[in-house]
C-alpha cells in the first residue's frame, strides 16, 4: 500500500511575514498625521476677537461633540490581531458510485488565526468553524477533524536560551524533501481532505506535541514528542470508496472502516527526531521515528478491526542545487516491528522507501513556468516469506512498487492567475491520479478556484485504482482578511 502519497490564511497587509507552519501574519502599519499643505501658516496664539468678542455679539455656541463612527468588521478583526478567511467549496463526482453520495464536497468554513509575540514568548491559536453538508456526523471530534469546529493550532512557543526553541501544544509539523510524497515525514496527514478537493494546506493534520529545536555550529536538532498517538485522517468509506480486502470488492458507506487506535496517554506515544546541517549549499539531514504506522496497516483477526502496528523509521536526505535547478534524494527504512519475519499476513511488511526529485524554473522558455519530477519506490522486505504465507487465490502485492510524479505550474496576469497540474503514475500498478487546478486572485481579498481529482486504474484493488469511482471536480470562492 502506498501510504506516502499523499501551508493558510490571507494576510491583511501587503507582503506579510510567514510563520513556520505556513500561515501569514499581518503587520499593523504605523499611523502618521497628514502632512500640511504647501503655504499653510501655523498660528500658536489666538486672535483678539476670539478672547474678547465685540460688544453685542452673540458668543458662538460650543461645537457639539460628534460621536465617532463604529469600527468596521475588518478594523475590528485587525485590532484583535485576527487574520483568516471565509470560503465556500463544493464538488461533485464525475461518475456513479452506489456506495457514496453524488456530491463529494459541500461546505462553508470560517478560518480564524490569532498569533501574539512577546520578547521570548509567543502564542498561536487557529481554528475552523465548519458546516459540512456531506458529513454524516456533525459532533466535534478534534482527533479526526469531524464536526462543526476543527482546532488547527493551539500552542505556545518560548526561547529559554539563545540556542533553544520550545513549542508546546497543537501544531502543524512537517519535514523531508518530497513534493506530495512523504518518506521520513511521519506526522499526520488528512488523505480525505486531499482527495475531495479541500485546500492543499489541509493535507497536513495537526499534532498534539512538544517540539524542541537546538541550534549550533555543528548541527541543528529537532526533537518531537507526541504523548498520545496521532493517526492520519485516513479513508474510512464515509466519503470515499476504497477496496475492502475482506469483501474482495470496492466498498464505502456500506463497510466503514473501524480501527483499534492506540490512545493511551504517555503509553501509546511517538518520538521523532531530525539532525540537519547546511553544507556548502546542500541541506543534509538524518531522521528517526518511533511509533506506529500512521494509517491502518494491519488487522485484528479476532475482532476484524483495522490496527496500527508498531513502526520505527530510519532515514536520510540531501537537497540542493543540481544542474540548473534543485535536486533532492531521500531514503527511509520502515521497520515493521510486529512483522520482522515478513510472514504475518495481518501486519504490513517492512519496507525500504526511496525518493529522487528535481525541479527547475523554465522562465527562459516561458515566463513564470516551473516543472518538477519525482521517482518513488517502495520495496517490500522479506517478500518470499510474504508470498509463501499467502493463501491460494489471494491477490499478491508487487515486491517493488514504483510511482512517477510531475508538477507543472504556470503563472499569468501578473501572477494573479495560476494554472497547475500534478500527476501520479504507477507503472507497477498500472494506475494514475491527476490533480488539475486553476486559481484566480480577483483582488486583495477575493479568490476563486477550481480543480479536480481524477483516478484511473486497470484494477480496482491497486492504490489509485481503488478510487476510480471517487473522481470529482470542485469549485471554491474565498474572502481573505
Amino acid at each position: 500500500m502506498l501510504v506516502a502519497v499523499l501551508s493558510v490564511a490571507a494576510a491583511v497587509n501587503a507582503q506579510p511575514p510567514v510563520s513556520e507552519c505556513g500561515e501569514e501574519i499581518g503587520n499593523r502599519p504605523a499611523t502618521f498625521p497628514a502632512e500640511r499643505g504647501a503655504g499653510t501658516s501655523l498660528s500658536l496664539s489666538p486672535r483678539p476677537d476670539e478672547l474678547f468678542p465685540a460688544p453685542g455679539a452673540e458668543p458662538e455656541p460650543p461645537e457639539k461633540h460628534k460621536a465617532s463612527a463604529p469600527p468596521s468588521p475588518a478594523q475590528w478583526l485587525k485590532d484583535l490581531d485576527l487574520t483568516g478567511f471565509w470560503e465556500v467549496r463544493g464538488g461533485i463526482r464525475t461518475q456513479h458510485d452506489p456506495h457514496e453520495k453524488l456530491a463529494s464536497l459541500g461546505e462553508t468554513r470560517l478560518h480564524l488565526d490569532w498569533e501574539k509575540f512577546w520578547s521570548k514568548f509567543s502564542a498561536h491559536v487557529a481554528g475552523d468553524f465548519l458546516y459540512d453538508e456531506i458529513a454524516a456526523e456533525h459532533s466535534v471530534d478534534l482527533e479526526t477533524g469531524q464536526g462543526w469546529f476543527d482546532l488547527r493550532q493551539a500552542n505556545v512557543s518560548l526561547t529559554p536560551v539563545s540556542f533553544m526553541d520550545i513549542r508546546v501544544g497543537r501544531q502543524i509539523l512537517t519535514w523531508g524533501t518530497g513534493d506530495l510524497l512523504f518518506v521520513n515525514d511521519l506526522f499526520p496527514k488528512d488523505w480525505q481532505a486531499f482527495f475531495i478537493g479541500r485546500d492543499i494546506a489541509y493535507l497536513k493534520a495537526p499534532s498534539d506535541a512538544v517540539k524542541v529545536s537546538l541550534y549550533s555550529d555543528l548541527a541543528n536538532v529537532d526533537v518531537v514528542y507526541t504523548p498520545r498517538f496521532d493517526a492520519d485522517r485516513y479513508v474510512t468509506g464515509q466519503r470515499l470508496s476504497y477496496f475492502n480486502m475482506a469483501l474482495d470488492r470496492q466498498a464505502g458507506r456500506d463497510a466503514v472502516v473501524h480501527a483499534q487506535t492506540p490512545d493511551e496517554w504517555f503509553e501509546d506515544d511517538e518520538w521523532a527526531a531530525r539532525i540537519f546541517k547546511n553544507i556548502r549549499g546542500y541541506e543534509v539531514a538524518a531522521y528517526g521515528y518511533w511509533g506506529y504506522w500512521k494509517s491502518p496497516a494491519g488487522m485484528n483477526p479476532i475482532s476484524g478491526k483495522a490496527t496500527f502496528p508498531r513502526l520505527s523509521v530510519y532515514g536520510a536526505s540531501v537537497r540542493g542545487k543540481f544542474l540548473k535547478g534543485i535536486g533532492y534524494v531521500e531514503a527511509g527504512y520502515y521497520d515493521s516491528r510486529e512483522d520482522r519475519d515478513g510472514d504475518n499476513l495481518f501486519v504490513n511488511n517492512s519496507q525500504l522507501r526511496l525518493l529522487g526529485g528535481y525541479e527547475q524554473d523554465l522562465s527562459q522558455i516561458s515566463p513564470d513556468l516551473t516543472v518538477g519530477v519525482q521517482y518513488y519506490i517502495e520495496w517490500m522486505m522479506d517478500y518470499d516469506a510474504y508470498r509463501h504465507a499467502l493463501p491460494p487465490g489471494s491477490k499478491m502485492a508487487d515486491e517493488v512498487h514504483h510511482v512517477l510524479t510531475c508538477r507543472i505550474t504556470k503563472k499569468l496576469l501578473n501572477q494573479n492567475l495560476i494554472l497547475g497540474l500534478f500527476s501520479y503514475y504507477s507503472p507497477s500498478d498500472s494506475d494514475a491520479y491527476i490533480r488539475p487546478n486553476i486559481q484566480y486572485k480577483i483582488n486583495d481579498h477575493w479568490t476563486v478556484e477550481g480543480g479536480g481529482n481524477v483516478f484511473f486504474g486497470a484494477n480496482d484493488f491497486t492504490f489509485f485504482g481503488q478510487f476510480d469511482r471517487d473522481s470529482n471536480v470542485y469549485v471554491a470562492l474565498r474572502y481573505g482578511f
